[in-house]
């Protein structure tokens, strides 16, 4: 489990197909603190450590992950946002964030406000599983593995602020319109959404 309280940035120095999945050499000042088999959020998506070099390691992505993530857009020398998982003694100083993006959406809009960075973002909802993505005015959100506040939420579009802090040590100062991020919505939300819906019940068992 995570927090969305993003740690550092890694630069994506190697990319390595192996069949469908491809595996990230990434270089952090967090890698000499890390060990093979350590789960590590990458722009939101948790990765397993598979090993460890100096200040590299390397993580690998399968198919899944890489077509339902912006990783399957990542090349060498972009930057990704990181958090090493939760210790149990650890302070909860984000929001409930488990490291499995939902889906991806699209940065329509930044906007320097002379202190803070206004985005705008929207995302497909084409119902299914994925009516349970929804944001609420002044509810939780994780953009690549930032926990953000959400405001003007929509149906499928919604706004949060940054400031300067966040836009200097996160990957948002790279961020343009039209870039995807991924999309990890609010834990709680979704499982109060499925619950107010209901639960289909498999044919054969009424």
């Amino acid at each position: 489990m995570f927090t969305g309280i993003v740690e550092t940035t890694g630069r994506v120095t190697a990319i390595e197909a192996e069949g469908t999945n491809l595996t990230f050499t990434v270089e952090s000042s967090l890698a000499p603190e890390l060990k093979v088999d350590q789960s590590v959020s990458h722009n939101g998506v948790c990765l397993t450590v598979t090993s460890v070099r100096a200040n590299q390691y390397t993580v690998t992505a399968v198919d899944e992950t890489l077509r339902k993530t912006n990783l399957g857009g990542v090349q060498i020398g972009h930057r990704v946002n990181l958090e090493r998982c939760m210790p149990a003694n650890g302070r909860f100083d984000g929001h409930i964030v488990q490291g499995h993006v939902d889906q991806t959406g699209r940065c329509t809009n930044v906007q320097d406000l002379d202190g803070s960075w206004l985005y705008d973002f929207a995302y497909d909802t084409p119902g299914g599983a994925s009516d349970a993505n929804v944001t609420v005015e002044k509810g939780s959100i994780c953009i690549n593995g930032v926990s953000l506040t959400v405001f003007n939420s929509t149906d499928n579009t919604f706004r949060v602020t940054i400031i300067p802090y966040t836009y200097e040590h996160t990957t948002f100062s790279d961020l343009r319109v039209g870039d995807v991020v991924n999309l990890e919505f609010d834990i709680v939300g979704k499982y109060i959404k499925k619950m107010l819906a209901g639960y289909s019940v498999p044919v054969g068992l009424v």
